[in-house]
């Protein structure tokens, strides 16, 4: 369970609605698990080991009221409270109160605290150096965005402000932020001038080093593209300028790699590579589509065990009967259709590690046996009363608020209890606006450019259906995009694509059209291959359901699945 006090009377668990504009929140890590911590509309939150404080948490290394998170005007400022092992953001001492940005990473002692802004906010006029900064960036990006203009935000660490202004233009403006860092906005300038003139800034210091954020290109609101500018000046050698992909962490997971940008994500995986080296059951939380089977799948992968890796969508597989079959197998004669005996998934997985996604929906029946499972580490066939044991590592996953599950009757507490070893979060897309490009770049190929207007799409689109959905509209333009350029109208029609349709004729002249034409059996290809991935997902990873839903032989399906290396 969360070691973050589940009394507190502001928190509350990830399934609450935050996409009002300026809701901020705390990822927190704390010892083995993590959890959500919603943050105030204005008012002061206090973090530390007594009963009384807002922000409660169990680390011997926090004292009992150590520091404290202020909100005023839609500004989140930090200040140590006089504790024991202080209080660092981004890896930096605070002395007195600063102010953080969505993605900065505060330590309270040993525990982890990662600002998220749901939604750009709009700092209030002030007379702080930083504030008023933000507030320029905030009006200067809302105009960049309508005309389809382009900015840049450059970070420089190792400089005062003064000592930039030689090297930037008058319409440019130049900050101090809280933390020492310098801050430039650069109106009307593409990547070549704007690298050029975070270059001369740098070279005004000797062993400054920056980072550069373009909009629309890496981000279209304030708090991420500011993000990616600092992230960015923190991986940079003295004397260079970094960009948003440079600071990038690509994991490797054997035959998977995981693109992860965004602080709160990075910290995740650190806490899950910690936790597979226990035998702590893990649950994840997070939306569909968010990377819950990656997480999952970082866990078997560096706990080290040599069995397989055994996913199932327990949402896919229909009736308490056919389910039960599937997870711990069945005797022949078991029930109509059962013609011989059949292991199950948990038989499958010894040794390994069976991921449970959507956890959430089993039956109640299903449940209990799930949990006597668990218990006895043994599993017993339907139809037969035989004891087997196995060797599994569980991971579960949900979308669903399990607690309130619980409330309502519909997951058994005792359940939840060996389930949920560790808790680990994963936040929406929407709130991982930085690894938008980078995963967009991804998906649609290194053969493919994006057009900087169809970036400001990708980047104010809400993502409903999170990576999963982003992956679908990148696979789809690169399939209709007729050149090597990804536009706005290649997407799908959700995202304001359209239709690859002649225009009308005028004034009884025909209107000539271009077309590009592919050999129709590529195009079949990339359909069948499409659709053979949407089955496999939906079917929870199980080739047999999937072959069924595409009415496609399973021979044949597990044939193209080689070819196609699903």
């Amino acid at each position: 369970m969360s070691s973050v006090d589940r009394t507190a009377s502001r928190l509350v668990t990830f399934e609450r609605d935050v996409s009002g504009p300026g809701t901020a929140y705390l990822v927190v890590v704390d010892n083995d698990t993590s959890s959500i911590f919603h943050l105030p509309l204005s008012g002061a939150v206090v973090i530390g080991r007594a009963p009384e404080v807002e922000l409660r948490v169990q680390h011997a290394s926090v004292s009992r009221r150590h520091a404290t998170i202020r909100v005023d005007d839609g500004i989140v400022r930090i200040a140590d409270l006089g504790s024991h092992n202080g209080t660092r953001v981004n890896g930096e001492p605070v002395s007195e109160a600063r102010v953080m940005a969505s993605g900065d990473v505060a330590t309270v002692g040993d525990v982890v605290l990662v600002l998220q802004v749901s939604q750009p906010t709009t700092p209030a006029r002030s007379t702080l150096g930083e504030a008023q900064w933000r507030r320029r960036l905030v009006e200067e990006l809302e105009r960049a965005v309508t005309f389809k203009r382009t900015l840049a935000v450059v970070a420089v660490l190792g400089a005062k402000p003064a000592q930039l202004t030689k090297a930037v233009r008058l319409i440019d403006v130049v900050g101090g932020g809280d933390d020492g860092q310098a801050l430039l906005l650069l109106p009307e300038v593409d990547r070549a001038e704007a690298q050029e003139i975070a270059e001369r800034a740098v070279a005004e210091v000797e062993g400054a080093h920056a980072g550069l954020a373009m909009c629309p290109s890496d981000a279209v609101d304030a708090d991420t593209i500011l993000l990616e500018a600092r992230s960015a000046a923190r991986r940079a050698k003295p004397g260079r300028v970094a960009a948003p992909h440079e600071a990038v962490t690509r994991i490797s997971l054997g035959n998977r790699e995981v693109l992860v940008a965004d602080p709160a994500m990075q910290r995740m995986f650190a806490l899950l590579e910690r936790l597979a080296g226990s035998s702590l059951p893990v649950l994840v939380n997070g939306p569909t589509g968010a990377g819950k089977d990656h997480a999952a799948f970082a866990v078997h992968h560096w706990s080290g065990r040599k069995g397989p890796f055994i996913p199932v969508n327990c949402a896919a597989l229909g009736p308490d009967t056919l389910l039960d079959s599937e997870l711990f197998g069945h005797e022949k004669g078991a029930f109509t259709g059962a013609l011989a005996a059949k292991a199950g998934l948990f038989e499958a997985a010894d040794g390994g590690t069976l991921f449970l996604d959507e956890v959430g929906d089993l039956p109640l029946a299903v449940q209990a046996k799930l949990l006597r499972t668990l218990e006895s580490k043994t599993i017993v066939r339907v139809g037969d009363t035989r004891e087997r044991p196995v060797d599994v590592r569980l991971v579960a996953a949900t979308h669903k608020n399990l607690d309130e599950e619980v409330t309502a009757g519909r997951f058994r507490q005792d359940l939840l209890y060996r389930l949920a070893g560790a808790r680990v979060v994963l936040p929406p897309l929407k709130d991982r606006k930085c690894e938008i490009p980078l995963l967009a770049q991804a998906f649609v190929g290194p053969e493919k450019k994006i057009a900087p207007a169809t970036m400001q799409v990708l980047l104010t689109h809400t993502w409903p259906g999170n990576v999963r959905e982003l992956r679908r509209a990148m696979e789809f333009a690169a399939v209709t995009a007729p050149d090597d350029t990804v536009e706005p109208s290649d997407l799908p029609p959700e995202l304001g694509g359209t239709p690859d349709v002649p225009a009308p004729a005028t004034a009884g002249k025909p209107v000539e059209t271009r077309r590009t034409f592919r050999p129709i059996a590529d195009e079949l290809e990339e359909l069948e291959r499409r659709r053979m991935v949407e089955a496999l997902e939906a079917a929870g990873g199980v080739k047999t359901k999937a072959a069924q839903l595409i009415a496609m032989p399973i021979r044949t399906f597990t044939l193209k699945a080689k070819q196609y290396s699903l």
